[in-house]
């Protein structure tokens, strides 16, 4: 017997399905054999940006044979709604269309291409009406998707006008589509007494079983959503799959069979949301030295046709507005635009990564403006005793470990020695530019809207010791399922290979929220630590009763459970309890403590903690073709004490190279009718293998618990890395200043592809003549 537990908290163990993925045994909902009579769905989409529908005749696609159904708004029974804060967000559109790709009918037949080929049979006419298609018309038009938003702390305008240096400038930064390499997909297994069973790739099973309830006018009860795993997600199987699935049991209702619907990878990218595009206008007031002393910033966010998450997604970025700094005196305006384009959605990072952007690109200017090194500009402006460290939503960083991470990567990234480096191969190299970066995050954890912070979980013991374990978290390759296997396995001491891992059913976890917001291992592992403590509880009260000892005599380790001087393996003393009627099973829940958000008075703790990261990058820069490559990257990142480090380590490898992907090569055009151009991988890059760093160090902060009591002091990790992929950002803002010869402070966008790097460059040369 090993000296303790295989698997338990704290160890490197792969993926529970690793290996599956890789040999392709990994059961997706594509995979699930079907049931005889099992139909297959396809949902016809808008052509138009913003029209009334006149007319819909479907005639002569019902004409063909193997065309079972067809069915619009009119034909659900219960509500046309899905929308996750506001109503009005129609699962088929009524009447009116708001953008290109918007769903309006669905089409059933024997298979999937029959069912694509009827829905081009199927006529529409429109009456077309003057669409709004962006950021900036929907500012002048104020048309907004909610309320406005804004925090406010000191006073902004008179710092700024008191400051000594002011700047005022814009940045637009792009949206970003998910690209998870399953699409959307759903299928609906119809039951006795209008039972329904849903398989979901979604992210929130138990809000996808209350929209599908609602559309067939059923209770909740009745409807069981399930899924084992997503092959990918990123926020977008957040909200987005309740239409999918919707549809589908709609369907499956109608015909009295299973219907299947698997969106194709152009039509997931046309009628599904993406990251939100936004566009930033500051005005900043600043000391000599490059304190900031006011900030006034708006920030506009395109969140297309109805709300969706944006009030959600908006808030956060306003909150993230901050980063590290301290900003004594700020006013940070929000505005949720309306346009008719795709309903923008959650996204890895969900309006953090924008808020972040704004004001690293602001203490750039600054220090561009000044002549001095941003990294200079970003110490004197950080949270501190000088500075304080009450944020613009009036929240105290209570843990703020960042400046002990900034050193240590200053220092292993050679980062001074390296400035002088670049700047001597510039001096001598006409044509290849290099420049440097080091940026920090500050990111804040919990779900804004304060009741989104609670699991369940449910535990069985069978009498052979073999554990059963669900919650409400659903995988999606983050490996959240390991990570609570490895709690429950810490918790009773047995290797974890006896903890028996089930997909996430809303049958067994009711009421959960979505695996979102970097809270999945918080909750879920919390809920079912309290499962497991519930059950050790009763054979613990159980032992000392049976075997007269006193309860510190009783001791779970290593597979095995010592009562005082006797010694039984974990099997045998379950199998004695069971025999002696002692409940083996347990439901289990978790809230988060402290957090709250006075919305009306913009403050409060909207989040239970902070995790921080660091990164220098390094990047080399064509000035003929402005294409360039990533040189180097050195990444401290901290997640408390680490449930599983390796889990963890490619959690920030993933989300910095998705970051970098974000904000240097994903592009989303639109054409002027409001139509998606870029909806396929031939048109739309993401990173690959070939865009990781050529020198790619990467480490966890080691003896860094957490100091709120979140499960084993760990903590999240799945989105706050993804903003270290900004530091990229700017060091080809610093390569292109240099291939321009240029020392002021000027605007740069995201991405910044090649095209818009070339562009750049030409209008900096211009500028400095």
């Amino acid at each position: 017997m090993s000296e303790k537990i295989l698997g338990g908290v704290g160890e490197h163990i792969p993926h529970d399905s690793a290996y599956k993925h890789v040999s392709g045994e990994a059961v997706y909902i594509d995979d699930i054999p079907l049931a005889e009579g099992t139909c297959h769905g396809y949902i016809l989409m808008s052509e138009k940006a913003h029209a009334k529908i006149l007319r819909i005749d479907p005639s002569k696609a019902l004409k063909l044979e193997g065309v079972y159904d067809f069915a619009t708004a009119a034909d659900i029974p219960g509500k046309n709604e899905c929308g996750a804060i506001f109503k009005g967000e129609p699962i088929l559109a009524d009447g009116l269309v708001e953008y290109v790709g918007q769903p309006i009918a669905v089409i059933v037949a024997q298979s999937h291409e029959l069912a694509s080929r009827a829905a081009t049979l199927v006529e529409v006419e429109y009456e077309e009406l003057e669409p709004v298609l962006s950021i900036e018309e929907a500012l002048e038009k104020e048309s907004y998707v909610a309320p406005t938003h804004s925090l406010k702390l000191g006073d902004a305008a008179a710092a700024i006008e008191n400051s000594s240096n002011k700047l005022e400038g814009e940045l637009v930064m792009g949206g970003q589509d998910h690209f998870y390499l399953e699409g959307q997909i759903a299928m609906a297994v119809p039951g006795e007494d209008g039972d329904m069973l849903v398989y979901s790739s979604t992210q929130h099973p138990s809000e996808v079983q209350y929209f599908v309830a609602e559309c067939l006018n059923q209770d909740i009860n009745s409807i069981i959503v399930e899924i084992r795993r997503m092959g990918g997600g990123f926020g977008g199987k957040e909200t987005q799959p309740a239409i999918i699935a919707a549809c589908a049991a709609l369907m499956s209702q109608r015909l009295g069979r299973a219907v299947k619907i698997r969106v194709c990878r152009d039509d997931d990218m046309i009628m599904t949301g993406k990251r939100h595009n936004f566009l930033i206008r500051y005005k900043v007031g600043f000391s000599d030295k490059g304190e900031i002393e006011g900030l006034d910033m708006l920030l506009a966010s395109q969140c297309g046709n109805v709300a969706d998450l944006s009030s959600s997604i908006l808030d956060r970025a306003l909150f993230h507005s901050d980063n590290v700094y301290a900003l004594k005196n700020a006013e940070l305006r929000g505005y949720p635009c309306k346009t008719n384009t795709v309903s923008n959605t959650a996204f890895r990072g969900f309006g953090g990564p924008q808020g972040m952007v704004a004001i690293e690109q602001i203490v750039d200017e600054i220090a561009r403006y000044l002549g001095k090194d941003p990294l200079e500009i970003r110490k004197v402006n950080l949270y501190s005793k000088e500075r304080g460290f009450t944020t613009p939503y009036h929240q105290e960083v209570e843990d703020f470990i960042f400046p002990e991470m900034l050193a240590e990567v200053e220092q292993s990234s050679s980062y001074h020695e390296r400035v002088k480096e670049i700047a001597e191969f510039n001096e001598k190299n006409a044509y290849v530019k290099r420049g440097l970066a080091l940026t920090p995050v500050k990111f804040g954890i919990s779900f804004t809207t304060a009741f989104l912070n609670q699991a369940g979980a449910l535990i069985h013991i069978y009498k052979d010791g073999s554990i059963h374990l669900n919650h409400g978290g659903t995988e999606m390759g983050q490996g959240l399922f390991t990570k609570v296997a490895q709690v429950v396995a810490q918790e009773f001491q047995v290797d974890v290979e006896r903890i028996k891992i089930t997909a996430t059913t809303t049958a067994k976890v009711p009421n959960t929220s979505a695996t979102a917001a970097s809270s999945g291992s918080d909750l879920n592992g919390k809920a079912a630590q309290n499962a497991a403590l519930k059950i050790k509880e009763r054979l613990v009260a159980w032992a000392c009763a049976n075997y007269k000892v006193k309860e510190a005599q009783v001791k779970f380790e290593n597979s095995q459970v010592h009562i005082g001087d006797k010694v039984l393996s974990f099997s045998d003393f379950v199998n004695a309890a069971y025999h002696d009627r002692v409940s083996l099973s347990s439901t289990g829940f978790y809230k988060t403590p402290k957090i709250y958000y006075d919305r009306e008075n913009s403050r409060g703790r909207p989040f239970y903690y902070f995790a921080y990261g660091c990164c220098a990058s390094e990047v080399e820069l064509d000035v003929f073709t402005g294409e360039y490559r990533f040189v180097r990257s050195d990444i401290l990142h901290e997640v408390g004490n680490s449930l599983n480090p390796a889990i963890d380590l490619g959690q920030v490898e993933g989300a910095f190279v998705q970051g970098v992907g974000w904000l240097t090569m994903e592009e989303l055009v639109w054409n002027q009718q409001g139509s998606l151009m870029t909806h396929a991988p031939s048109t739309y890059k993401i990173p690959t293998c070939r865009d990781i760093p050529e020198d790619f160090r990467v480490k966890l902060k080691p003896d860094c618990e957490n100091r709120e009591e979140t499960i084993y002091r760990s903590k999240a990790v799945g989105e706050p890395p993804f903003m270290l992929g900004i530091s990229v950002w700017l060091a080809l803002k610093d390569a292109v200043g240099a291939a321009a010869d240029y020392k002021g402070a000027f605007q740069f966008d995201a991405p910044a592809t090649p095209e818009a790097i070339l562009m750049k460059i030409r209008e900096l040369k211009t500028r400095g003549r």
